[in-house]
């Protein structure tokens, strides 16, 4: 028993009332999930593939299946990351997501058929897609159905539910990869690429069931309130931050292969794949909080903070494991490889520490729309890996891991340090109050509702500037670092002043009463011609101030 004067601590809350950022914990999970679930059937797919097909068939169609998922990372334009950094409201939210998909759909097609006209000139052994209208129309298809494909995941890491995306991108495409090689085998080297594609057309149509059926989502291509267009400046400088991202995985096998031939190139693809696997743990958690914080703007600093704790909890003891255990893991592929790979592999185990960091402070800088910094980071890291690879490769494959490393460690410092240092902002001269009289007029007083919704609201009597719109966690407009967008057109209620949007002057007050600020509130639509038209406030508002 307590004493009576006593105050027991509040029970934590729990189910529905729990503290929203716990989703982190949840939806990097599932991230993480998904990523393994779709490296494991991938595994299986080239396992199967293997037995059907003879080697020379595998390698023209590994070429081919790398280029759909370049072609369809290109075609994904930055919408994946709009569509959960700034998702539209309600009432557009189908119509942001139609188009979207819409617009990778036809540029992954596109982009598809541009690469078939180039193949003469970079890969004329896979001439023969393009020599047949009906391979090519299908791998043209397959481009596009890769890019939607992408673009689901972003929609349920938008709504929060990445589980989805281990039943849908894991699963259903593994799955469906797996079951057709040994059916297709007629069609020689496309057989192969054709199973690859199906998986991204079946991922697509069961994605599309989900969405209609867990979050109500019907197509819709009308145009207004999709906030495409507002936000293409981010959905370009993002894109291109990610294609920089990507150009040390592409080039760096290419500079082994060039200085150390293809045995290291082996080596060297096996080594990073494992360490791919461990660095995805940071892409997880960062994509979660990316999620998160563009849910809950406000809560910017808690959130990036819990995530680098995550990453940081998880990253360390696994980056250990594959440092003493790594030569195990390498036994799995040949004696050879523990021997040629061991080194490399230790290297990049070590380097996902600052690749986390890198990782961390680049989503973080994404949220806060420090786009040029953003880019600036990917660039670093993409030059000085590519760069010092190619001077140091003559000397083993471990310095190709330390140009990795090195890389990682310059951008990531970059990135924080970029994070850490506050913009400038831009300077705004606040006016003077005027000074309040006993017995002011009302128009000394209030102020026009502004016609621009973006504008500042300035409150003469409290002598504070802030923005107009405002939300939950600031019922009074007092202003904050994120401000909340207006809410549907549900009226804002003042608690003090007890009036309702919008604002409107007491035009209509004798002249020469005194001005009461919690007065009875005036009626949006029309002016007070007398006091007999005020509404009693007891039967508009009640009579208790929540709390904020």
């Amino acid at each position: 028993m307590t004493d009576a004067g006593s105050t027991a601590p509040a029970a934590p809350a729990r189910g529905r009332h729990r503290r929203p950022g716990d989703r982190i914990y949840r939806s990097s999970f599932f991230l993480l999930a998904s990523t393994v679930v779709t490296a494991g059937l991938s595994f299986v797919f080239w396992v199967v593939v293997a037995r059907f097909y003879s080697p020379s068939q595998v390698g023209l169609a590994t070429s081919l299946i790398s280029a759909t998922s370049l072609l369809a990372t290109f075609s994904l334009l930055g919408l994946n990351n709009t569509l959960v950094r700034f998702p539209a409201e309600r009432e557009a939210r189908n119509a942001q997501i139609s188009q979207a998909m819409v617009l990778v759909t036809v540029v992954g097609c596109v982009a598809a058929g541009i690469y078939l006209l180039g193949l003469p000139l970079y890969g004329a052994k896979l001439a023969f897609v393009r020599d047949d209208w009906m391979s090519a129309v299908a791998f043209a298809v397959f481009c596009g159905c890769a890019a939607a494909s992408m673009l689901v995941k972003s929609v349920f890491n938008a709504a929060r539910i990445p589980e989805y995306n281990v039943l849908i991108d894991g699963l259903t495409q593994g799955v469906a990869k797996v079951a057709i090689p040994a059916v297709l085998t007629g069609l020689g080297v496309f057989g192969i690429v054709a199973s690859a594609g199906v998986g991204y057309a079946v991922t697509v149509l069961v994605a599309l069931v989900v969405l209609r059926r867990r979050l109500g989502f019907r197509m819709d291509l009308r145009t207004h309130g999709t906030r495409l267009r507002e936000k293409f400046r981010f959905s370009v400088a993002s894109h291109v931050s990610n294609l920089i991202n990507l150009t040390p995985v592409l080039a760096t096998p290419l500079i082994v292969l060039h200085h150390l031939g293809a045995a290291a190139a082996g080596y060297f693809f096996v080594a990073f794949q494992i360490a791919a696997m461990l660095n995805s743990v940071s892409t997880a958690v960062g994509e979660a909080v990316f999620a998160e914080v563009s849910h809950q703007e406000s809560r910017f600093r808690e959130l990036m903070l819990r995530s680098g704790r995550i990453i940081a909890a998880v990253q360390v003891p696994a980056a250990a494991v594959v440092v003493f255990g790594g030569g195990l893991l390498l036994k799995m592929f040949g004696a050879e490889y523990e021997g040629q790979a061991r080194p490399l592999l230790t290297v990049l185990a070590i380097a996902a520490l600052p690749v986390a960091l890198n990782t961390w402070a680049c989503f973080a800088l994404k949220l806060a729309q420090r786009m040029r910094h953003l880019i600036a980071a990917n660039t670093i890291m993409a030059s000085l890996s590519v760069g010092l690879a190619s001077s140091f490769a003559d000397r083993g494959l471990v310095w190709v891991g330390y140009a990795w490393a090195t890389g990682n460690t310059v951008a990531g410092l970059f990135a924080t340090a970029s994070l850490v240092r506050r913009p400038r902002a831009a300077s705004v001269p606040v006016a003077t109050p005027a000074p309040v009289a006993d017995t002011p007029s009302p128009e000394d007083t209030l102020a026009l509702r502004p016609t621009d919704l973006d504008a500042p609201y300035h409150d003469v009597v409290g002598g504070y500037d802030a923005p107009y719109r405002v939300g939950p966690a600031d019922p009074y407009g007092v202003g904050l670092e994120y401000p909340y967008a207006a809410s549907g057109g549900e009226p804002y209620v003042d608690y003090h002043g007890n009036y309702t949007e919008p604002y409107e002057l007491p035009y209509g007050d004798p002249p020469g009463a005194p001005f009461d600020p919690h007065a009875d509130p005036h009626p949006a639509s029309g002016l007070l011609t007398s006091p007999t038209n005020t509404v009693s406030s007891a039967s508009s508002f009640s009579s208790e101030r929540p709390a904020p």
